[in-house]
Formats: C-alpha cells, structure tokens, sequence
C-alpha cells in the first residue's frame, strides 16, 4: 500500500534533533528518506514555519510544502505576505498555505486574511490550519479551536480548508465542522508522541481514546476527507501505521493514507 505523509515538520533545528532521538529516529533527510522507503511512503507534505522565501523552501524530491504563515512572518503586513505567499504558490512543489492562529493570536476568519484565501482559490491549493493543544505554554487555545474553521469555511465556500491534527482535543467540535462543511477536510498528524516501546500496554491506557476516534470517524463516515499525517519528528512513523490502521477499517485504508491528501493538496500521484 502506497502512503503519503500529509504533514511533516522538516528543518535543521536542535529541538527537532531531540524529538527525533526520543521518537526513534535521526532528524536528517537520508534517514527519512530510508524510513519513508521501508514504509511505503511515496510522499510527504511539509508545513513550513520558517520562512516566506521561495528560497528557503528547497527539499529532497520526495518531499512538496505548505508556505507557512507564523512567527516569522510577523513584521511583514498581510499585503507583503500575501505577495510572497503568491511566489510560493506558482511553485509545483508548493501546494497548500499553512495557519498558525494559536500561536500567532488570530481568527482565521477575520476580513484582514481576505487574500491569501483568495490566493488559495485562485491556485487552488488549500489552506491548512493548526488546530488544537499547541506545543508552546503561550498558545492560546481559543484561536486553535476547530470551530474557527466553521466560520472560514462558510465566509470562503469555494476555498478547501485542512483541519490539522483533527481539533485535538476537541473531537466532537472537529466532527461538528467536517459534518457540517464539505469544503473543511482533516488530517490526523499530532495524536502520539515518541516512540511506543509496548504497544499492548499503549493500547491498554489508550483503549477509550482510541474508541472515541474510532467512533467518531465512523459516525462522521467521511474518510474521503480524512488524510494519515505523522507530524514528523515527533512520533515514530511507524508507530504511526500501526495507531492509524487500528482506528480506520481497512476498507478505508486507500482513502486515507493515500488518495485523500493525494487529491486535497493536488499531488498527480
């Protein structure tokens, strides 16, 4: 079975060293790459959170990217961003835009980001949002929400909009959206961290968690908007597979590790 990797974070960075390490693998792109060949992933998609330059967004071919809007872009005014989110986008490599309300502190629906989602409708390339706990104490969780994404979906109907990490932990609020507006799919990168040394005992702790998602997805019964992301370096890849294939039927497998994010984020695969 074929897989891509629908988000991924993929930087030079001591931080992203460690995860690494403590996930069980090297924060390099021969080790991904290796990893990504033993797996079956044939692609992976990189929110990027560095910069607006094109410049700075040059990876290993296996590997395309959303342009990120984040702290770094904090100086430039949403016009300055919007002319170098527009550089990215004529790209092929490039393929979505990227939101960071929680850390940044914004309603992704306000009037202000009017033209990057009318960028994202012009290239037809999505916009994907954080959404969720943050990994920063100076987040501020009622920009993550998934309801923010209720509001953008029905001001920009004709955008596509991500919800990454499915809203976790607000999962009955992400199912509330993605059941409401066809126009809002979801990834599921996020949800573990580091490496399972003993999976019984995993799924032991986790057997009510695990049957909250396994129950939702199947009420929400959508799976051709639900894509598999691993939120690499942070957990074991993997890891992963296995935590995914244990909550999604596997007559949904294709769906989900493959041909969702392969049509949502345009890849021709």
């Amino acid at each position: 079975m074929e897989i891509i990797d629908a988000h991924l974070h993929f930087c030079a960075d001591p931080y992203f060293d460690e995860i690494a390490r403590q996930a069980g693998h090297e924060n390099t792109a021969g080790h991904l790459a290796a990893e990504y060949r033993r797996l079956g992933i044939v692609k992976g998609i990189v929110m990027g959170n560095r910069s607006l330059k094109p410049s700075a967004h040059e990876y290993p071919d296996f590997i395309h990217y959303c342009i990120g809007l984040d702290a770094f872009t904090e100086t430039l005014s949403i016009e300055e961003q919007a002319g170098l989110v527009e550089e990215n986008l004529k790209r092929e490599e490039c393929v979505g835009i990227k939101l960071y309300p929680g850390y940044k502190h914004f309603y992704i629906y306000e009037k202000e980001f009017a033209p990057i989602y009318a960028l994202s409708e012009k290239y037809m390339k999505p916009v994907a949002v954080h959404t969720g706990l943050t990994a920063s104490n100076n987040g501020l969780l009622k920009y993550s929400h998934p309801l923010v994404l209720d509001e953008a979906a029905v001001r920009w109907p004709h955008g596509q909009f991500v919800m990454c990490h499915f809203g976790n932990p607000w999962l009955e609020d992400a199912v509330g959206v993605l059941e409401k507006n066809p126009n809002v799919a979801a990834d599921f990168s996020g949800l573990l961290e580091q490496k399972i040394s003993d999976s019984e005992r995993f799924v032991r702790k986790k057997q009510g968690y695990m049957r909250m998602l396994k129950d939702w997805l199947e009420y929400l019964d959508c799976y051709d908007r639900i894509m598999f992301g691993t939120d690499w370096p942070l957990a074991n890849l993997e890891d992963y597979i296995w935590f995914m294939k244990k909550i999604i039927p596997q007559e949904e497998w294709e769906k989900v590790f493959f041909s969702t994010a392969n049509r949502i984020y345009g890849l021709g695969l």
